[in-house]
């Protein structure tokens, strides 16, 4: 009995009833919050927790769901982010409406001062000079022109390409691309005329883009239509270095004019040259006009491409070639006669023998690339008159239409013409 009895005495092992208290402790200390919870969870203030925590879920779920459907939205609505930047410079701009705020710079002309006659006539309206400032306002402006851009492509000129009969998204692209320039420089080229006759240079007097030289401020009329012609063009490379438009086939041409083109309105601002500048952007801008009216047109077979379209060519061929041929010969005549010729940057007298050299070859590097254009029409002309020119009956798929594209286009493409399709036979009729 003694030997049974001290058995367990001896042994390390508590008895299995006691063994097993101690693991249902061990595990309710382990589990005690968990079961506390639980438990929590099954009364009334737990049923409470439970619901918020469900509710913040279903929140959160609703706010990815808003966002997902505003970046599609955004996505799909492409002058949706240039407005949201729009209006918070305005409510920035409301804060304090003075011209202590900052973002006033952006809004509006900035370096007013007094008219350099001032002296001889007091009524005459205010100049303007040149800063870094300006540079911010090229900015605002180049997002104002990128949600107009946008929104009148989207919502109206899309659609109004549909109303006409363009069934394929592609060409309604084009349409509405073509119609946006049209209508941007109907508007800009009176203005650049307007402002060309309150300035020495009307009707393009070459030697008034030298005399009085270095021109450092300006009205307020001429500087605004300056910078806001250049932010159209700064808007154009954002578009261009973005792939908003697919490029055609004279892509490379198309990007060497915008380079050039921004050259020239960057030095022009910074050197003095602008009163050269304005000539040399009329010169363009009307001429875009007709140029991109003749292709909208195409695009709808409009009977009235044909006249529009040589209207066109006799526009393009005197005021890109033999306007800016004069402009270009005054550079290498009237550039030193006329006014100071010397380099002062004290005085910023740059019309100098360096100025003289890039003005002419950034000028020079634009006609070539206009004659090449010019080229283009007359080849498309020719075409017209030669071949038949078979009605546009490519598939309604974008996918077709730009798969028969490069053996459909002989007429100039990029920024200057509508694209046709051309079928040799002689003596017959047929339309741009």
């Amino acid at each position: 009995m003694a030997g049974h009895d001290a058995a367990p005495l001896l042994s390390s092992s508590p008895p299995p009833s006691q063994a097993n208290g101690a693991v249902r402790r061990r595990n309710q200390q382990l589990a005690g919050p968990t079961e506390i919870s639980a438990a929590a969870s099954n009364g009334p203030n737990g049923a409470a927790s439970s619901s918020r925590l469900s509710a913040d879920k279903k929140r959160r779920r609703k706010a990815r769901s808003l966002f997902r459907r505003f970046a599609r939205f955004s996505f799909k609505h492409t002058w949706v982010a240039p407005l949201i930047l729009l209006v918070l410079f305005g409510a920035a701009y409301a804060v304090n409406p003075t011209d202590a705020n900052p973002v006033s710079r952006f809004i509006f002309l900035s370096y007013e001062q007094p008219n350099p006659n001032a002296h001889l006539d007091p009524t005459l309206p205010a100049h303007y000079g040149k800063g870094l400032w300006d540079v911010a306002f090229v900015a605002f402006y180049t997002i104002v022109l990128s949600f107009t851009r946008e929104l009148m492509m989207q919502e109206l000129l899309i659609p109004l390409g549909r109303i006409n009969g363009i069934k394929s998204k592609g060409k309604q692209q084009r349409f509405a691309e073509q119609m946006y320039t049209a209508i941007y420089f109907s508007c800009m080229g009176p203005t650049g005329v307007y402002v060309m006759s309150r300035s020495p240079v009307w009707y393009f007097n070459t030697a008034g883009m030298y005399e009085t030289f270095p021109h450092r401020s300006h009205e307020a009329v001429f500087k605004f239509y300056y910078l806001f012609q250049a932010a159209y063009w700064a808007q154009q490379g954002v578009v261009m270095l973005l792939g908003f438009e697919k490029p055609r086939k004279d892509f490379k041409e198309l990007v060497a004019h915008h380079i050039v083109t921004l050259a020239l309105i960057g030095l022009s601002y910074r050197f003095h040259f602008t009163h050269m500048g304005i000539a040399v952007y009329i010169t363009h801008d009307i001429s875009d006009v007709f140029l991109a009216l003749s292709k909208s047109l195409h695009y709808i077979d409009s009977p009235l491409v044909v006249p529009v379209y040589v209207t066109n060519i006799f526009v393009w061929i005197y005021l890109r070639h033999y306007i800016n041929l004069r402009i270009l010969y005054s550079i290498l005549t009237e550039f030193r006669t006329v006014g100071p010729y010397e380099l002062n940057w004290e005085t910023q007298q740059y019309k100098c023998w360096i100025s003289n050299i890039i003005t002419f070859a950034l000028l020079a590097s634009l006609q070539a690339l206009n004659l090449f254009w010019l080229y283009c029409l007359f080849r498309s002309m020719y075409k017209f008159v030669v071949y038949k020119i078979k009605k546009d009956d490519r598939s309604e798929s974008s996918e077709e239409e730009e798969n028969a594209q490069p053996e459909a286009e002989p007429l100039l493409e990029g920024n200057e013409l509508a694209n046709v399709n051309v079928k040799p036979a002689a003596g017959a009729n047929g339309s741009l």
